[in-house]
C-alpha cells in the first residue's frame, strides 16, 4: 500500500515505514503529525484518485529530527573579462519524518 501525499508544497510517494526528508515543519522532534492532503491511494491494485484530495485518507507520521541540513549548493557568478567572480553557498534546513501508517 502506498500513497501520494502533498507535504509543504511538494508531492511524495510514501509507504508505511518510509523515512523521508521534507521542507522544514513547525513540529519538534518526537511529535506526531498528520497529513490530510492525500492525492492518491493504492491498496493492492485498488487505486483511489482524489479531486484534488482523497476524502477520509490521512497519512500519519512522526518527526525523527527537526534540525537536518541538506547538501551544500554552490552558486558561482562570473562576468568574463571584467574580473568579477562571486561564490555563494546555501544549505537548506529539512525535517526528517517517518511514515507510520496510511489510513
Amino acid at each position: 500500500m502506498y500513497a501520494i501525499v502533498e507535504i509543504a508544497g511538494q508531492q511524495f510517494k510514501v509507504e508505511a515505514g518510509n523515512e523521508i526528508f521534507v521542507q522544514r515543519l513547525p513540529q519538534v522532534k518526537g511529535e506526531a503529525v498528520e497529513f490530510a492532503s492525500v492525492l492518491l491511494v493504492d491498496n493492492d491494485g485498488k487505486v483511489k484518485i482524489g479531486s484534488p484530495y482523497v476524502k477520509g485518507a490521512v497519512v500519519k507520521a512522526t518527526v525523527l529530527d527537526d534540525a537536518v541540513k541538506a547538501d551544500k549548493v554552490l552558486v558561482f557568478k562570473k562576468i568574463r573579462r571584467k574580473g568579477f567572480q562571486k561564490l555563494n553557498g546555501h544549505r537548506q534546513k529539512l525535517t526528517k519524518i517517518q511514515i507510520n501508517e496510511i489510513a
